[in-house]
């Protein structure tokens, strides 16, 4: 299969300010040189990490989707990040950290984070996922998370198919996030041991700066590879990196550590 072409746009986002983080965030995505299969953002790149859900979050035929198929179809690329995202039901209305999963032909997907950070009051605003996304790009199966999901490895743990050919559930983890600095220890950890105990490629994006709230954001984007090794560790300063990820490679190592064939099977109940 072939390799993958990924950029990560590492940045400081504008407190609550949808308007300025998307013409930001359109001259940073429009500047990404030559071509490049995937776009990842941080997590509530339009936003921040914001519970102003009432008066923030959109529905999917809102603008800020709109604008990410706009992108999506000029670059032309795929484009990945969260939003803050509501639905109306019968009982009221709900609302998600959802992250999309823009084709450049205005098709998409979504995951709502499972995980719901209780420290930041996060579950006091926002409905909890049920299910994982695994979505495709050229071949590669992409497991797509969100921040502090990261921390339960149970909900991020490989598959692996019990009936021929034996393949591992996906090939990439993405992770985008508004991970504090006070916590980047964690962050660099986890993000190494995700991909060393699912043999695959993980990529963390996180945001720098310092929110409304008073929280400061260390940055620290990582693209680690099969082995858990950290191919590019991003400092803390703004940054747009790309990368062309080795399938050869990842087959290589599951090769000759074919450890993920003697993983559990498991099920996880919603």
């Amino acid at each position: 299969m072939p390799n993958l072409s990924i950029s990560l746009i590492q940045t400081a986002l504008y407190w609550e300010d949808k308007t300025a983080n998307l013409e930001m965030l359109e001259k940073k995505i429009m500047g990404i040189p030559g071509q490049t299969e995937l776009i990842i953002l941080p997590e509530m790149f339009s936003t921040g990490f914001s519970m102003k859900k009432e008066a923030l979050a959109e529905d999917m035929q809102g603008p800020t989707l709109a604008w990410m198929k706009k992108m999506a179809s000029l670059k032309p690329a795929i484009l990945t990040g969260s939003i803050i995202a509501k639905e109306d039901t019968e009982s009221g209305t709900r609302f998600f950290n959802r992250l999309i999963w823009m084709l450049p032909t205005g098709e998409f997907g979504w995951y709502d984070k499972r995980h719901l950070f209780t420290y930041g009051k996060e579950d006091q605003h926002y409905s909890a996922g049920k299910k994982r996304l695994i979505s495709s790009v050229n071949g590669w199966k992409v497991n797509l998370q969100i921040c502090y999901d990261l921390r339960f490895p149970v909900w991020l743990r490989q598959s692996c198919a019990q009936d021929p050919p034996f393949r591992p559930e996906y090939d990439l983890m993405i992770v985008v996030a508004n991970w504090p600095s006070a916590r980047s220890l964690a962050w660099k950890t986890l993000l190494q041991a995700r991909a060393i105990e699912n043999q695959c490629y993980v990529i963390g994006v996180n945001r720098t700066g310092t929110d409304g709230a008073g929280l400061q954001y260390g940055g620290e984007s990582m693209v680690a590879g099969p082995l858990g090794e950290p191919i590019r560790l991003l400092g803390q300063d703004e940054e747009i990196f790309s990368h062309e990820l080795d399938r050869e490679k990842l087959e290589e190592v599951r090769l000759k550590f074919p450890f993920w064939r003697d993983a559990d099977s498991f099920f996880i109940q919603s």
